[in-house]
């Protein structure tokens, strides 16, 4: 039980007093009404809100360096949020870090939501998040912005004042916070964690023979789905140093990102564990193919090429020779620029299910076309570990494994948790 579901959840309440008053003054009720205490933290540049704020937005901005007179003199409403901004993360992550709130919320337009993901940001995974936003889920919002477990809703009529509407939605929001608080499970990391990147089971299996074969090392495994958001969480958690290890074999987004494509982790994708000097083991899974929506019309560039419908909301197209060699390229960039044990396992089978023969990006030429320029990379520091095989097949895994154990054996790898079973080779994966 967290010290929230115990008591009173204290919810720091983000916003600019100065435009936001009514809603603002709202969602405080809200929150007391549900059993919360609500603690503002003004954002706004200027002064003269009707809102009795128990952080100014003087202190807010000394927390910046600066104070609200300088920014405002600034005469650009851009700049001068950027240093609220600032400001607002810095007092987020020390009231946090001190155990004087347990959750956030935080609400505005395009300006309010820009500064509200810095400020959730601030807080670590486990952490209630929770932004009312007019911009709630746009393609406005870069992946790299977004927290791991931000909850985001809509702000449905909230632009210019309160109506009935706009109450429904600030009312949401308030009990989403407060129930968040209440049921929280911050995670606690007491076992090694390994990060496991993957795709559906129909793509990308492998996971189903690792995570038991870990587990029985003594290691709590996650599994990441790589569409978007999943490899920013990873990256963000890989960043973070929360990983004994990682198995990233699951690269499309590396892939999207060079693509174009709109499902897309962000640039710093395959960065986070090297930075970090987190062990990580590496393959070019799902590297062949491009994501677009399956309900939109593919990007004038993959019109023509074989693509495959995963189901009606992402579909796949095949990269050409000239951008697999660019994925390779990149790849091997990011390895050789690692601080901790970096290795890329090559399968030479195959790198996703739909491009066995007979599946619909089965593609043999580009496949050799993409083998040889990995194969062409400079790699050092990094390995390349060639297996014969499918990255599907059980002998990939093993492979992985092999490496995994060999640099557990030479204290690369923080040892697993004790009383584990003692399990040596891989588990069979369960029917």
């Amino acid at each position: 039980m967290t010290l929230a579901a115990a008591g009173r959840p204290r919810i720091l309440l983000i916003g600019t007093a100065d435009t936001k008053a009514d809603e603002i003054a709202f969602l405080r009720g809200c929150i007391e009404a549900g059993g919360g205490e609500a603690r503002l933290m003004d954002v706004g540049v200027l002064d003269g809100g009707r809102c009795a704020a128990e952080i100014g937005n003087a202190e807010v901005a000394a927390a910046a360096g600066t104070t609200t007179a300088a920014l405002a003199a600034l005469g650009d409403e851009n700049a001068a949020m950027s240093g609220m901004a600032r400001g607002a993360a810095r007092l987020v992550r020390e009231l946090h870090a001190a155990g004087r709130i347990d959750g956030l919320l935080a609400l505005g337009g395009t300006m309010g939501t820009d500064l509200a993901l810095d400020a959730a940001a601030a807080l670590p995974v486990g952490a209630p998040k929770v932004v009312l936003s007019t911009i709630a889920h746009s393609h406005l919002l870069p992946p790299e912005r977004i927290p791991a477990d931000l909850v985001m809703l809509l702000w449905s009529g909230g632009l210019y004042g309160l109506n009935d509407l706009c109450r429904s939605s600030l009312a949401q929001a308030a009990g989403a916070v407060l129930g968040a608080c209440r049921l929280a499970r911050p995670p606690r990391f007491e076992r090694p964690l390994v990060g496991i990147t993957s795709l559906g089971s129909s793509v990308l299996a492998y996971m189903k023979r690792l995570k038991p074969a870990l587990e029985a090392r003594g290691y709590e495994v996650a599994v990441f789905h790589t569409t978007g958001m999943g490899g920013r969480a990873f990256e963000d958690l890989a960043e973070q140093g929360r990983f004994a290890a990682v198995f990233d074999f699951s690269l499309q987004e590396l892939a999207n990102h060079l693509g174009g494509s709109c499902v897309t982790a962000g640039a710093s994708r395959l960065t986070g564990a090297g930075r970090a000097g987190v062990p990580q083991i590496v393959a070019p899974g799902a590297t062949d193919m491009v994501d677009f929506p399956a309900w939109g019309l593919p990007p004038p560039r993959f019109a023509g090429r074989p693509s495959h419908a995963h189901n009606r909301l992402i579909a796949s197209a095949m990269c050409d020779v000239a951008e697999r060699r660019e994925i390779a390229a990149e790849i091997a960039r990011r390895l050789r620029q690692a601080t901790a044990p970096s290795c890329l396992l090559l399968p030479l089978r195959g790198i996703e299910e739909w491009d066995r023969p007979g599946q619909p990006l089965h593609d043999a030429a580009g496949l050799d076309a993409f083998i040889a320029a990995l194969r062409g990379e400079s790699w050092a520091p990094a390995e390349c570990v060639e297996v014969d095989a499918h990255i599907n097949d059980a002998a990939f895994s093993d492979a992985a494994l092999t490496i995994f154990d060999r640099w557990a054996a030479a204290g690369r790898i923080a040892p697993g948790a004790p009383g584990a079973l003692d399990v040596p080779g891989i588990l069979a994966a369960p029917a």
